[in-house]
């Protein structure tokens, strides 16, 4: 039914307008008492053998929405109305900005992927920060906050544009993620240097620690798939130096070639992230090499190119504790985390292993 919808109205939509549209929605639906009740039965049932505790946190189930969706932390309660068991929010940074031009935003349908150039508009972290203390949640859902650096912020003072955010956002954050791997703001991807990174991991963790005694806020930090293999080793030998929470793998990919995309050629040709099942192989590599590395040292975040429940259980199996999604959600529909969640019950099952804690790293443990 939604696939129909889909091919019918929001195809012929820009895909912007389609995005917020279907949000406003999504947020209206959740406000009604009764229709979410209602929604949220039919859209994210429990499965008890799927809970989860990661990062200090317990979870009814290992699958979030990645960040990107929710950028300003307006439609949490939705969210998790339809199944998503951790909402990332962001990337918030540390003053508003609109972004960049239009159009930013493409589909390509036929690869079940996006390209998206949006450039981090958001409400700045003040905002942000004022909008998630004055929430009253229906719905609670585990909240993690992504941080990136505001566009005109030099190179040289990003430190201070983090501190900034995590200041703000820490105390309203399940946990935090320090975003250096946007292709669509210059300068950013520089910042996943080892020798970057380590003081802004740094500061942000003092940051936290400061704003937030009464407990310890979770840190996290995203990375790209287009690090090479031995910066991926570099990027998780300073997370367990740092004694760093968790790394999510991976953001969106800048690469083209090699990916057997099958759209049109000017739509493959626009700049800046690429996202969906093209990502899917690369991801995954990604992934693999970190568990290999850090092994239960951390808690790994698996992300890019997951569809359905074997996407899911791949992860799983490859090392992530968590997994997350965003794209395919555009492509599936309202009833994607219902079907997620079913089939990775299905596979547990059937699988030799007890709980999905078990599962975890299986695969890389198995090859080791």
């Amino acid at each position: 039914m939604y696939k129909i919808f889909f091919r019918l109205v929001f195809k012929r939509l820009d895909p912007e307008q389609a995005h917020h549209l279907a949000f406003r929605w999504i947020r209206l639906a959740a406000r009604v008492p009764v229709l979410r009740t209602f929604l949220a039965a039919a859209l994210a049932p429990r499965h008890k053998e799927l809970r989860t505790e990661a990062l200090g946190l317990r979870m009814h189930g290992p699958f979030g929405l990645a960040a990107g969706f929710d950028k300003n932390a307006v439609g949490i309660d939705g969210m998790a109305m339809l199944g998503f068991d951790h909402v990332e929010i962001g990337t918030v940074t540390g003053e508003p900005q609109p972004g960049n031009p239009k159009q930013r935003l493409f589909r390509l349908v036929k690869d079940r992927a996006l390209i998206n150039r949006m450039g981090f508009n958001n409400d700045g972290s003040l905002r942000v920060a004022a909008r998630l203390a004055s929430r009253t949640p229906v719905f609670k859902p585990v909240v993690g906050v992504n941080i990136g650096k505001t566009k005109v912020v030099p190179e040289e003072e990003a430190v201070a544009d983090y501190v900034k955010s995590a200041e703000r956002l820490a105390p309203y954050a399940d946990y935090l993620v320090v975003n250096v791997s946007s292709p669509n703001t210059p300068g950013l991807r520089n910042l996943q240097a080892t020798e970057a990174l380590r003081p802004l991991l740094s500061a942000v963790r003092e940051a936290a620690d400061r704003v937030v005694s009464a407990r310890r806020v979770p840190l996290l930090v995203k990375i790209a798939p287009d690090l090479a293999d031995e910066d991926v080793d570099a990027v998780a030998d300073l997370a367990v130096e740092l004694g760093l929470d968790g790394i999510i793998a991976t953001n969106t990919t800048i690469a083209r070639a090699g990916l057997g995309l099958k759209s049109d050629a000017s739509l493959v040709k626009e700049t800046g992230g690429l996202s969906g099942a093209p990502l899917k192989e690369r991801s995954l590599e990604v992934l693999r090499r970190l568990y290999a590395r850090v092994g239960d040292r951390i808690t790994l975040v698996g992300v890019g190119g997951i569809e359905n429940a074997e996407d899911a259980w791949q992860r799983i199996l490859a090392g992530a504790t968590l997994v997350q999604g965003y794209s395919a959600f555009i492509y599936e529909g309202p009833f994607w985390g219902r079907s997620i969640h079913k089939g990775l019950a299905a596979r547990l099952a059937t699988s030799p292993y007890a709980t999905l804690a078990d599962a975890v790293g299986a695969d890389v443990r198995k090859t080791a």
